[in-house]
């Protein structure tokens, strides 16, 4: 809820000294306009998502947050979450979580994609032993655990530790695969932030077209295999609009399963709902 879609910097500053409730509320009636009835926030530190929750209820809107992602100092996602140092901080602020009341819990374990080359990542997974245990420690307080995750080994390692669900998931291979269908982890391939960059111009088309193949192929494989994905788009990154963005992501899964998506998603999106 806290970014916009086209500057994260600016969509930020919105909100730095405090909510911008008006802005959350144009927003989340827009989503009711549209039919959305449950919206699972990805969290940030400026308790903008938290202020979205208590409003939603206004709208029929069911919404979770994890108030602010979990980021383990040094790594991605300081952006937008609060950071820990060892262990004995992230179970501090798990259970710090559990007092400010949130749905559930979002840990930062990857880098991020680089849009210019295929295959690669902005930096390494945490290693498994550590996502190992931060997962057992937010288990072990009660709460499901959504996971920011990319490459095959740390999102084989989540979900063999029981994360809830992956989100974003690129460059999956077999084991990673069968790792989140055991387990009955929920993977939301969040398509979008890929697909929408086509023709754009802001990075190589060459490697978003390779990065959007890649992931469309592994939807399809997770498919057969009956594995659990859910639609996650991933508003508020940069060309991902609010709203918007829901639709992108049906039409880039309709695109990767054909008739097949409907059945999939609803299946996803039930156990999601349960899990969250």
């Amino acid at each position: 809820m806290v970014l916009d879609g086209c500057d994260w910097r600016a969509a930020i500053d919105r909100h730095r000294n405090g909510p911008d409730r008006e802005l959350i509320r144009q927003r989340l009636k827009s989503y009711a306009d549209a039919g959305f009835v449950y919206l699972r926030d990805g969290g940030d530190k400026w308790g903008v998502g938290a202020a979205a929750r208590e409003m939603a209820g206004e709208y029929g809107i069911v919404y979770r947050t994890p108030l602010a992602p979990l980021v383990f100092a040094g790594h991605y996602g300081g952006f937008i979450g609060e950071k820990y140092h060892d262990l004995r901080e992230y179970a501090a602020l798990v259970k710090k979580r559990r007092e400010q009341g949130a749905d559930f819990i979002k840990i930062m374990i990857s880098g991020i994609m680089d849009f210019d080359r295929f295959g690669v990542l902005s930096e390494p997974g945490l290693e498994p032993a550590l996502i190992r245990e931060i997962i057992r420690i937010a288990h072990a307080e009660g709460f499901a655990v959504m996971a920011h995750a990319n490459g095959a080994r740390t999102v084989e390692a989540a979900a063999e530790a029981g994360a809830d669900s992956i989100e974003h998931g690129a460059y999956l291979d077999e084991d990673a695969l069968h790792a989140m269908r055991e387990n009955g982890t929920v993977w939301c391939p969040t398509l979008s932030p890929i697909g929408n960059l086509r023709g754009t111009g802001r990075f190589d088309e060459t490697a978003v077209g390779e990065i959007y193949g890649s992931a469309a192929e592994n939807v399809r494989r997770f498919a057969q295999m009956g594995g659990l994905m859910a639609p996650g788009s991933d508003a508020g990154a940069w060309a991902v609009a609010h709203v918007r963005g829901g639709a992108d992501e049906y039409a880039h899964f309709r695109n990767a399963l054909g008739a097949d998506a409907d059945a999939v998603l609803v299946a996803g999106t039930d156990a999601v709902c349960t899990k969250f």
